[in-house]
């Protein structure tokens, strides 16, 4: 976390900076992707952002480990320490836990709704029971509480244009898109952790089940049973996409083009996927390099486009729920935009 960025953002307490850079340190070294859209944002807002993703990251981490030493229990017992963590950090502001004491000023400075929080924890803990879904619509259970809440996050740091709640369908699903692009991504991942995201009756429906899975995985070799029912989920996912994209125009003007970038880059490792031949269950595909370089110049301009259409305006940090907070006239100084 650079001091302008703090300085910006109001965080003036020494511990509470410490905590937010071990957030945005979480974030550059887990997230390269979203790391790369978050410096689109206006610098006040981005140590909020990665307060949010640094939570997320580190319960995750939890129940992903692939430490052998760190057995089911001990995760068990590490997410249920979190929780007790949050739950004090919520209620009081303060936690001795670097990721939550962020967390806990975040929620409070955007009042964020509590239960967005809580319904995540309740999906880190299905992680460590269950391994695969049955069907999609049981899939996107589990994506609500996983997916849908960082969306809804999100919204009161982006701000809106609109109603609060008009945008927040839109950016639940865009959650929801994100992360089942990393479930079609990360196939071969998740399996050698004992999980398969893709629903067992689209992999049935192809002919696929986990013992093909983990003979493609094993082997090296594809099965072209396989790669239709990553091109199924594939063509799901981008549904979701496109549940998501009205949203896009609905946020603050200069939070758009952060959005718009990861809405760029994620849709661009299904690209990666498809044009991998859908190997994912083998290796990672890759959004490449000069790819990802133009989309961000693109971001750049975009950023550069709305402050000179908003400058000398002011933003409200923390928007009123069902209020509209399009952007009004200010005497005041802009917003700095790096």
């Amino acid at each position: 976390m650079t001091d302008r960025e703090l300085d910006a953002a109001g965080v003036t307490d020494p511990e509470l900076r410490q905590a937010y850079t071990h957030c945005r340190r979480l974030n550059a070294r887990h997230g390269k992707t979203y790391f790369l859209a978050t410096r689109l944002l206006p610098v006040d807002r981005r140590p909020a952002v990665h307060a949010l993703y640094g939570f997320a990251r580190w319960a995750d981490d939890i129940v992903d480990s692939l430490d052998s030493a760190t057995g089911a229990e001990e995760r068990s017992l590490q997410l249920t320490r979190l929780q007790h963590e949050l739950e004090a950090g919520l209620r009081t502001g303060n936690s001795a836990e670097p990721v939550v004491r962020a967390l806990a000023d975040t929620a409070r400075r955007y009042d964020i709704d509590h239960r967005h929080f809580t319904d995540f924890m309740a999906a880190m803990r299905a992680d460590l029971d269950v391994t695969d879904y049955a069907t999609y619509a049981d899939l996107r259970t589990y994506t609500y509480g996983s997916a849908e809440v960082i969306g809804l996050q999100m919204l009161p740091v982006l701000g809106t244009v609109v109603p609060r709640e008009e945008a927040a369908p839109h950016a639940a699903a865009l959650g929801v898109a994100f992360q089942l692009t990393n479930f079609l991504r990360d196939v071969g991942e998740d399996l050698d952790r004992g999980r398969v995201y893709l629903p067992a009756d689209l992999l049935a429906a192809h002919g696929v089940d986990r013992e093909l899975l983990h003979w493609s995985r094993d082997t090296g070799r594809p099965d072209p049973r396989i790669t239709a029912a990553l091109r199924e989920f594939e063509r799901l996912n981008r549904g979701v996409y496109q549940e998501a994209a009205p949203g896009l125009a609905m946020l603050d003007p200069v939070a758009r083009p952060c959005i718009r970038t990861a809405f760029v880059l994620y849709g661009g490792i299904l690209d990666a996927v498809a044009a991998d031949g859908y190997r994912s269950l083998h290796r990672r595909a890759v959004v490449p390099g000069r790819r990802r370089a133009a989309v961000a110049l693109d971001g750049l301009v975009r950023v550069g486009a709305a402050r000179l259409r908003h400058r000398g305006t002011e933003l409200p940090r923390s928007p009123v729920p069902g209020e509209p907070t399009a952007p009004a006239s200010s005497s005041r100084p802009e917003r700095k935009i790096a």
